[in-house]
């Protein structure tokens, strides 16, 4: 990737803007979902294993600057506008107008995806209506596993539903590609749920990686990473064991309280530690069920709830608030 002449490139775009509207494409074709910047950070899991955190690292120094750049043209495009009638005092305040903000939610989804994409991953997604082989069978959930149930998941029809999380994406691309495997799969998911910190509908990203004698280890520190970029260099993380159909050993991850710095406080429950997401090693059915040899290929999987990691994030206490509209809310972001 010539990143140097790609930055000359944009910079000339963006620079040689006479208006607004010419700078608002140029961002489009730059930074859009479908921009040349967005479109290289996506492929950077096909680089060489050497190669992917250096160009994600740079890819990620290049949207800054041109995003700063952006701003500055587009101050010194945007003109005096006009007296319309001699007799209005143009010394006077405007009236304020409320322009919209973009979703806490979504700003996280996009640290979350660059994080990963700089540490190698590929963003792949899949189809929201699932069959039941891909959204239980074939993640080792057994027919008398609760989550199969019809009150806990959105049925169409006896084995076709919303899909419960993102995790048949990681079934679809293991039979579709040999390992090496790095990937992140993010999207909305269904369940029957709704409270202070549940929606019946939410986004999660769950990541797979698979190679040769992958251990725990590499999970950990994959989660560490991602978490200091997240939240903060000092954060800590814990393994609990727990229990997933789909991997063997299970954990439940946490993360070191941000509000007492892991001391306690009424925000952990005193305990210095809330909980992020689950995580653990690739059950050896599933890779039976996708064609894999379980004892010449290893690997981990994770999901998690962006919602929850931008409620703690943020320190927002009921995730309701996400999905209410209210632009007092959405202004502190």
């Amino acid at each position: 990737m010539n990143f140097s002449e790609l930055r000359d490139h944009a910079l000339e775009k963006i620079r040689s803007s006479q208006s607004l509207e010419d700078l608002q494409r140029v961002k489009a074709e730059i930074l859009g979902k479908k921009g040349q910047i967005t479109q290289l950070m996506r492929s950077i899991g096909s680089l060489p294993k050497e190669e992917r955190p250096e160009a994600g690292k740079v890819l990620n120094q290049l949207k800054a600057e041109l995003e700063s750049e952006i701003k500055k043209q587009a101050e010194l495009l945007r003109p005096l506008q006009p007296v319309a009638k001699s007799w209005i005092d143009v010394t006077l305040p405007g009236a304020r107008r409320r322009i919209g903000h973009r979703h806490p939610v979504l700003k996280t989804l996009d640290e979350v995806e660059n994080t990963f994409v700089s540490m190698g991953f590929e963003v792949v997604e899949g189809p929201e209506i699932e069959d039941a082989w891909h959204n239980f069978d074939a993640l080792n959930t057994p027919e008398w596993h609760p989550a199969r149930d019809e009150h806990d998941s959105f049925y169409i029809d006896g084995k076709v539903l919303l899909r419960t999380h993102t995790s048949p994406v990681q079934i679809r691309t293991m039979l579709s590609n040999k390992p090496p495997i790095a990937i992140i799969s993010p999207g909305r998911v269904y369940r029957k749920d709704y409270d202070a910190t549940h929606l019946p509908m939410f986004i999660q990203v769950e990541g797979l990686y698979v190679d040769r004698n992958v251990t725990v280890a590499h999970l950990k520190y994959v989660l560490e990473q991602f978490v200091r970029e997240i939240f903060d260099i000092d954060r800590k993380i814990r393994l609990r064991p727990s229990f997933f159909p789909f991997t063997e050993p299970s954990f439940e991850v946490d993360v070191s309280c941000g509000v007492c710095n892991g001391s306690g406080c009424q925000a952990c429950a005193y305990t210095g530690w809330l909980e992020i997401l689950g995580a653990g090693m690739v059950h050896p059915n599933v890779f039976k069920n996708v064609g894999y040899d379980p004892q010449k290929w290893k690997g981990f999987a994770f999901g998690m709830g962006i919602e929850r990691v931008t409620m703690l994030k943020y320190n927002i206490g009921d995730i309701r608030d996400f999905i209410r509209n209210d632009k007092r809310f959405l202004e502190n972001f």
